[in-house]
């Protein structure tokens, strides 16, 4: 089975006379068409907002064209709270959901004045001994434990999961938050992560729609909104069925009808903080093969490695691979399609039938718009790629430079050593 590529072989070859390979390429009229068909099934909750999760593609022309849309920013860390401010994200538009945080993320998050999403019942004093207060509006994280299922099939372990607080500290950390001054609260879970099915969401909501039914019947809480958060996910292989959006969000308004609303909480926001779902088909690896090797084993040398997408390296994960030009002819050759990494992990695919390649060719991997770049590292001394973004009229803009050695050397600017480093 095949994937279709957003971009043609001739869009590509005019594309690497000025950027050279290898560099991630992401389709805007994509990214628009999406968001647009989320805020769609979402539209009947009054109160509804996507936090985009920053971590998955931390890039700021990408993050704006969300929030053309309305869409916050999901943030972790200091950095994610320095790119949302700079895009002009503050207040409500930030939801800081962090673990095992640092005291200067909590102060910066609430000179912001972002939502700050709790992980554990401990971080209560730890915030108000950092930030001299507790929030007005404050979220927590809930984690029930055990095994998360639907159909008897096993979607995560939340149990083995470092994240969240158990049913009971919930409960206590809700009274203790009240009575330190919290008026707004918000409850965040995620319990899966990357399904490619329509009822996780309906599903998660119920058990947080049921546990915020308690927590205001026993602790009289103001419930302000109920975070999803991700786990939606993507179809890697060209078998898997895409989850579809409008379905999940009327399951949702579904269960949202059948729990909330007959307790008086239809004022209750639906809030989620998606990421893969919002960019990772509409981002791609564009390589090049360079080097071909007969040995125990058929080997395709690409000059793209592990540094721009880690995921096949730390998963294991599988991401489709089109030889553009190459779309009608016979998948009659079984490669591994390697990079140049002093790992013996640094392999895009395994024993992958593709057409047969040679050298030159073009080379995308699919589905690399989310969690691709982001977690890129400098192993090797290997550089990060440019990213570009592939405009709707068919134009190309660059979104960040590839990386120099000045910037890998970047670091050692304070000792002698650098003046010979940045000759």
């Amino acid at each position: 089975m095949k994937k279709e590529t957003f971009v043609t072989k001739d869009q590509l070859e005019e594309i690497v006379k000025e950027y050279p390979t290898p560099f991630h390429l992401y389709d805007e009229k994509g990214i628009r068409r999406n968001i647009r068909a989320l805020k769609e099934a979402f539209s009947w909750n009054k109160g509804y907002k996507e936090y985009f999760a920053v971590k998955a593609t931390p890039n700021p022309f990408l993050i704006n064209i969300l929030r053309e849309y309305g869409c916050g920013c999901d943030c972790s860390s200091y950095t994610e709270l320095m790119l949302s401010e700079a895009v002009g994200a503050l207040k409500e538009d930030i939801m800081f959901s962090s673990n095992d945080t640092p005291a200067e993320e909590f102060a910066y998050a609430d000179r912001l004045g972002a939502i700050i999403n709790l992980d554990d019942i401990t971080h209560i004093d730890f915030l108000e001994n950092v930030i001299g207060h507790i929030p007005e509006t404050i979220s927590c994280r809930y984690n029930p434990g055990g095994l998360f299922k639907i159909s008897n099939d096993i979607m995560d372990n939340p149990g083995d999961s470092k994240y969240g607080m158990t049913t009971e500290q919930l409960f206590d950390a809700f009274k203790i938050l009240k009575e330190k001054g919290a008026k707004e609260f918000g409850i965040h879970a995620f319990l899966a992560s990357n399904t490619v099915t329509n009822e996780y969401y309906p599903m998660l909501a119920k058990v947080l729609f049921e546990v915020a039914v308690k927590l205001k019947q026993e602790t009289g809480v103001h419930i302000k909104f109920i975070n999803l958060s991700g786990g939606i996910g993507i179809p890697y292989t060209p078998d898997q069925e895409p989850n579809d959006i409008r379905m999940i969000g009327d399951g949702v308004r579904r269960v949202y009808e059948e729990v909330l609303t007959p307790e008086g909480m239809d004022d209750v926001a639906i809030y989620t903080e998606l990421g893969r779902f919002m960019m990772g088909p509409y981002g791609c690896l564009v390589t090049k093969a360079i080097h071909q090797k007969h040995t125990h084993k058929e080997y395709i040398g690409v000059d793209a490695c592990a540094v721009n997408l880690m995921r096949p390296a730390m998963y294991g994960a599988y991401h489709h691979i089109t030889v553009m030009g190459k779309e009608k002819k016979a998948l009659d050759h079984k490669y591994d399609i390697v990079g140049s990494l002093c790992e013996n992990n640094d392999k895009f695919a395994i024993d992958r039938m593709l057409p047969k390649i040679d050298m030159g060719d073009l080379l995308v991997i699919h589905d690399t718009g989310a969690h691709g770049f982001s977690m890129g590292y400098n192993y090797n001394g290997k550089l990060k790629s440019a990213e570009l973004l592939l405009k709707e009229d068919g134009g190309v803009q660059l979104i960040r430079r590839a990386e120099t050695p000045a910037d890998y050397f970047a670091t050692f600017d304070c000792f002698e050593v650098a003046k010979n480093l940045m000759k």
